[in-house]
């Protein structure tokens, strides 16, 4: 990174800074996820890479501001390492996984001082993973649902606002949408799904199933229609799009 960042070094990578950097770190950080979904170790030995060089680049764009440098960095996270596990390099006693997630909450707080119970969950989160972490830390607290009926009228009652704010046709629809999102991720953590995972698993589905639709629409009309780009386009009928997708969900 010194060399590519030096004077005479490249000329894309000398023109980035933190901000710019940012989509990449979330992008290579979501590439290892589906690395390791796939279990594919030659394919995660590759992504870790690609994310390292994120941590690398970082880290060497703050030496060049005087901040800090990539030694800083791991010395860093490994004083953390040490102050959080007392059971392993002190006096401390844990032998259970939540024992130990106990004493590295308090250790944190201590560290971090008096702060926000929401202020622990990254606002750059992907919105469903901000809003599951977020209504578990409520519910922490006991600012919850008592019940899984709870979350689930609550539900139906964001549904009807969402319908209400529609026939009106209110700005009003962007804001009642995501209530009712928000309300959906109450409702599975009740149910004790995650709500990611399952989102995740809904995508996965829909993909065979329209792999299948492609393919045979590939079969019977050589494709799809084009428009005058060349783009992808409308014109093969719902009907027949909805035989295939049918036989998708049966399995033929």
């Amino acid at each position: 990174m010194q060399r590519l960042l030096a004077p005479d070094g490249c000329p894309w990578d000398r023109e980035q800074d933190e901000l710019s950097l940012r989509k990449y770190v979330l992008e290579e950080a979501c590439e290892v996820i589906d690395a390791i979904d796939a279990g594919d170790a030659e394919l995660l030995c590759e992504e870790l890479g690609d994310l390292s060089l994120q941590v690398a680049f970082l880290a060497e764009l703050g030496r060049r501001r005087g901040h800090f440098g990539p030694d800083d960095v791991m010395h860093a996270i490994c004083e953390k390492l040490v102050r959080r596990h007392p059971h392993v390099f002190g006096d401390g006693e844990a032998t259970t996984p939540g024992q130990v997630e106990s004493t590295w909450e308090r250790i944190k707080q201590q560290e971090k001082g008096r702060r926000g119970l929401l202020d622990r969950v990254p606002r750059s989160l992907p919105a469903l993973l901000r809003a599951t972490q977020t209504s578990a830390k409520a519910a922490q607290v006991g600012f919850d649902w008592p019940s899984v009926e709870g979350a689930r009228a609550k539900v139906l009652e964001e549904l009807g606002e969402v319908d209400a704010a529609v026939a009106e046709s209110t700005e009003r629809v962007h804001e009642e949408f995501g209530d009712l999102l928000f309300a959906m991720v109450n409702w599975a953590r009740h149910l004790g799904i995650e709500p990611e995972a399952a989102l995740r698993s809904a995508c996965d589905k829909f993909r065979d199933r329209f792999e299948y639709v492609e393919r045979a629409v590939h079969d019977e009309h050589g494709g799809w229609p084009q428009d005058e780009r060349g783009k992808p386009t409308t014109g093969v009928p719902l009907a027949t799009l909805d035989a295939h997708w049918d036989a998708a969900k049966e399995g033929k």
